[in-house]
């Protein structure tokens, strides 16, 4: 019997390698639904592809033109994800989301309860609202997965063992483009460089976050929610080849080191897959790099925005959201050039310990639309202020 999957976010990297892995075992799998935001061109390639019967566009101008085009294909296309009912009339086996940033966490919530099985990789939603997804997921008794390839092998490691057993957890950083490179020429670093990771091909915006470790406190943030640690459980440590993705200490003295080639395929498969009855075929283990495994601690003089989890409340709370709104709105504004590199990192520290917002650090997100509307109000304000922050 076919599984049937659905993939929010088909268009985006993720996406793309989740349907490169079902390309090559079309028998097995039955999509039931894909979406896209802008790039109506590869999503109804895709849908010809695989056969798919239910798109989503969310933006309005391009569900139009796609709207046109499909007049004589056997395909439905909705414009948002208000759709869900008219498409799952039973639970589907596998969910992927991997929508970027908070335009994903509706869809993630109300999808839930229609599928066994969810794999996230939005980091938003896990970090801004995880309270919401695990009340969500225990409701609907759905099974979640990891997708980020940090979180995977902590999952991986951590299976059928408690939190209460771990000692410490350590998260590994490639240190970016910029690893190398003198913090006193970063004023003057073109775009070009910072967006040349040596080890992963992503998207413009996850690649300046790996610039400055921004990604890697988010990880921080991600893990401790999903795990159910404490902030001092967890450490980011420099690891430039990314071989290694994560290092658990076990109470018991055991030291358990995962490591994989620096593909999303492997994660990704193992999503989707039994882990236990399915091969992947991947590169033999690559002993030059675990013989040069070159760890290091984090510069934090460098890499300043390390020094937020210092910052961070125990319990889950809206400050979260404030700092993921913040950041991702100076990234946005750098790349549209009204700011330069380092204003990133300075006006993000500044605008996050603002007394106005100290509150934040005791509420506890209620529900999606509080969520929602506290990045609005932060991305309005920093756009504002942006040269007096």
């Amino acid at each position: 019997m076919k599984k049937k999957i659905a993939i929010l976010g088909s268009t985006g990297s993720i996406g793309k390698s989740l349907l490169k892995i079902i390309s090559r075992d079309k028998n097995n799998f039955t999509i039931t639904l894909l979406s896209a935001k802008k790039n109506y061109k590869q999503i109804l390639k895709q849908a010809d592809y695989f056969n798919v019967k239910n798109i989503i566009i969310t933006d309005n101008k391009y569900y139009k033109i796609a709207k046109r085009k499909i007049k004589n294909r056997n395909l439905k296309i909705f414009n948002n994800f208000d759709c869900f009912d008219k498409i799952f009339k039973n639970k589907i086996e596998y969910t992927m989301s991997s929508i970027v940033g908070l335009d994903g966490l509706k869809p993630t919530m109300n999808i839930i309860k229609y599928t066994k099985k969810i794999a996230i990789a939005n980091k938003e939603s896990i970090i801004c609202a995880w309270n919401l997804i695990y009340k969500e997921l225990k409701k609907n008794k759905t099974q979640f997965v990891p997708v980020d390839s940090e979180h995977f092998s902590i999952w991986y490691g951590l299976k059928n063992i408690n939190s209460n057993n771990v000692d410490k957890i350590y998260i590994t950083a490639s240190g970016g483009s910029l690893l190398n490179v003198s913090k006193k020429k970063f004023a003057n670093l073109s775009l070009k460089k910072i967006l040349k990771h040596p080890n992963w091909k992503m998207g413009k915006k996850i690649t300046l976050d790996s610039s400055t470790l921004m990604n890697k406190v988010f990880e921080v943030i991600e893990a401790k929610n999903i795990f159910n640690l404490k902030y001092n459980q967890i450490e980011i440590i420099i690891h430039p080849s990314s071989y290694v993705h994560a290092i658990i200490k076990y109470n018991n003295g055991m030291i358990n080191i995962i490591a994989h080639d620096t593909t999303m395929e492997i994660p990704i498969f193992n999503s989707i897959y039994d882990t236990n009855l399915s091969n992947i075929n991947t590169n033999r283990v690559n002993f030059k790099k675990l013989n040069n495994l070159n760890f290091k601690n984090v510069n934090e003089k460098k890499f300043k925005l390390v020094k937020i989890l210092k910052k961070l409340p125990i319990k889950n709370s809206l400050y979260e959201t404030l700092i993921v709104s913040a950041n991702d709105t100076l990234v946005g504004l750098f790349l549209k050039k009204k700011i330069n590199y380092v204003d990133i990192s300075v006006k993000l520290m500044k605008f996050i310990n603002r007394p106005e917002f100290k509150k934040l650090k005791k509420i506890l997100p209620r529900n999606i639309l509080e969520v929602i509307k506290l990045s609005e109000y932060v991305r309005n304000k920093i756009i504002h202020d942006v040269y007096k922050i």
